[in-house]
């Protein structure tokens, strides 16, 4: 028989020399068409850049369909919270979720692995990369 699961200090353990930086990650989809998400598209963007600047947002953005070729109302928005119950109220708070756009699920997400790279160019006036 395999495992089907292992105790989360199990696997805090075993990826100790890793970053081990606990988020949430919010996916959020429509539940009637895109009218009702276009309606508060505005309000939601908003919220979401409150959430960038208080420090609360790592990354977030649209899902596009399987084929690339277009979006239909998914989304994903990846989270700093102090626990599960504090990031479902941050996505209750959300005016997608409030006025019933979208629904959601939040998923408690453990960073380990990965790489930022900034460039800042002085030439072009200031204009940060992110790689």
């Amino acid at each position: 028989m395999s495992l089907q699961s292992l105790p989360k200090a199990d696997v805090l353990k075993a990826c100790e020399p890793m970053l081990r930086k606990q988020l949430y990650v919010i996916f959020t989809k429509p539940t009637n068409g895109l009218d009702p998400v276009m309606a508060v598209l505005d309000r939601h963007l908003a919220f979401q850049v409150e959430l960038e600047e208080r420090g609360v947002m790592f990354g977030a953005g649209p899902m596009w369909n399987d084929a690339e070729d277009a979006w239909e109302g998914e989304g994903m928005v990846i989270i700093r919270a102090a626990s599960l119950a504090d990031a479902r109220a941050i996505a209750d708070s959300d005016p997608m979720h409030k006025a019933g756009a979208r629904s959601y699920t939040v998923r408690p997400w453990l960073l380990n692995e990965g790489t930022v790279t900034v460039k800042l160019s002085y030439s072009n006036g200031g204009r940060l990369e992110v790689m």
